[in-house]
């Protein structure tokens, strides 16, 4: 008889493979941090010390939120309806420069509370203070990839950028061999990081073997500045810096042409599309279904709760999905298996994860959930994966296991103390509210 440490049984297994194989009546069998086997459901010959009923439900990879700022979930729904430059400039900005490394732990928990208890298992952060973000993640037993933001002006949390490097690159060096976190280095964006900044972070990220991550394209005023500095639209500016490459991941991406784009795909860039953000922000719509044609990796982030006010991937797949349809007049245009592949196996992809997680196959880490089919809005099921991305949402997530450790069994988070979280968030909005008076 075969041993394993956890057993999930009894549920439909979608692996995200290369095949996007569907396995009936399935089994995922897992010991220690790493996935043992994944097949038919022959329960008998394998026993385990702790097993999981998925009761019917859905077994698939945990998914991926490419792009997000964890400890915003403090700015929920506090400058909403705004521009893009005046919600950053007269609000988030000033807000953030009186932040300190207990806000960003407090909002970063909340963060993950709201991650794990909707599905998400891996997500990729650009903020400040993100030693506190990583030590969140380790708390709430979460995977990332991580970065501090690096700006032109002083950070609250560094100052000089001179001094954001160096904290980059000992946030890399002190999380190097930790089994969840991962760490990249993260310009914020082109108008907000001259050349010299630029090109020296792409330096870094290469001598250090990481990803380099930032913000591009996402609004026309953007764009426009851009231009208005260098001469050039900003996918040419990188090329010219030297900085495309499998290594960048470039985040949004709204405001691109063909030639753009032929440019990220000659250079295999991936992408991170955040459309919820990007449609509240009224910055425009991505052209994902052109990027994902010319073989660009595309994976889907959430972007922060200040412009998008939850970290629910489920929602952002139906939203996704339905923003493209309606935006090519085409009802197949972005099918829900894109959608599925977006936020789990692509998503992992996009920010070179792809060895570890994002499909459950034998050797990869155990990160997986398990989706509760026995509500009135899941009944009955035809297709697993239009079920997923235009029926299911977060709260339908009953277990969730990261590295091969149960965090959250049915609907009770093990990791976190929910309660304990809230009323710490609580406090620190009242001092957001007297920061923005």
């Amino acid at each position: 008889m075969t041993r394993a440490d956890i057993l999930v049984y009894n549920g439909t297994i979608l692996t995200m493979d290369d095949q996007d194989t569907i396995i009936q009546d399935g089994l995922v069998a897992i010991s220690g941090n790493t996935i043992q086997c994944v097949g038919n459901d022959e329960k008998g010959s394998i026993s385990a010390e702790r097993e999981l009923d998925a009761e019917g439900g859905l077994i698939l990879p945990g998914l991926i939120n490419g792009h997000t700022h964890a400890a915003m979930t403090l700015f929920r729904g506090l400058a909403d309806d705004l521009p893009l430059m005046d919600w950053l400039n007269n609000y988030i900005f000033p807000a953030e420069g009186k932040m300190d490394a207990d806000f960003v732990r407090t909002g970063t928990l909340l963060a993950c509370a709201e991650m794990i208890m909707s599905g998400t298992t891996t997500f990729c952060d650009m903020y400040l203070f993100e030693e506190e973000v990583a030590k969140a993640a380790k708390e709430g037993g979460m995977r990332c990839l991580v970065g501090e933001v690096l700006y032109d002006f002083p950070s609250p949390n560094y100052g000089a950028v001179e001094e954001g490097f160096i904290y980059t690159e000992e946030l890399i060096e002190r999380w190097k061999k930790d089994p969840l976190i991962n760490v990249a280095v993260e310009p914020h964006s082109l108008f907000t990081c001259g050349v010299e900044l630029l090109v020296k972070a792409n330096d870094l990220a290469l001598r250090k073997g990481v990803p380099l991550i930032l913000h591009m394209a996402e609004t026309r005023e953007e764009l426009e500045e851009i231009e208005k500095r260098y001469g050039k639209g900003p996918a040419v500016h990188l090329k010219d810096l030297g900085l495309l490459g499998p290594h960048l991941i470039l985040d949004h991406c709204v405001h691109v042409s063909e030639s753009d784009i032929e440019l990220l795909a000659e250079h295999k860039v991936s992408v991170i599309h955040n459309p919820e953000s990007n449609m509240k922000l009224a910055s425009g719509i991505a052209p994902v279904p052109e990027m994902m044609g010319r073989g660009i990796t595309v994976g889907l982030g959430t972007d922060g709760c200040a412009s998008n006010n939850n970290l629910d991937l489920f929602g952002e797949m139906d939203m996704a999905a339905k923003l493209h349809k309606a935006n090519k007049l085409d009802p197949a245009v972005m099918d829900a298996r894109t959608l599925v592949r977006m936020a789990t196996i692509n998503g992992a992809r996009a920010l070179g994860l792809e060895k570890v997680t994002g499909s459950l196959e034998a050797g990869k880490r155990a990160d997986l959930i398990v989706i509760d089919l026995h509500k009135p809005h899941l009944i009955p099921m035809y297709n697993p994966f239009c079920h997923l991305v235009y029926s299911a949402r977060g709260h339908d997530v009953k277990h969730s296991i990261i590295d091969g450790q149960v965090v959250m069994e049915d609907r009770r988070l093990y990791t976190l103390d929910v309660e304990a979280i809230i009323e710490r968030s609580k406090e620190k909005s009242r001092k957001v509210r007297e920061w923005v008076r």
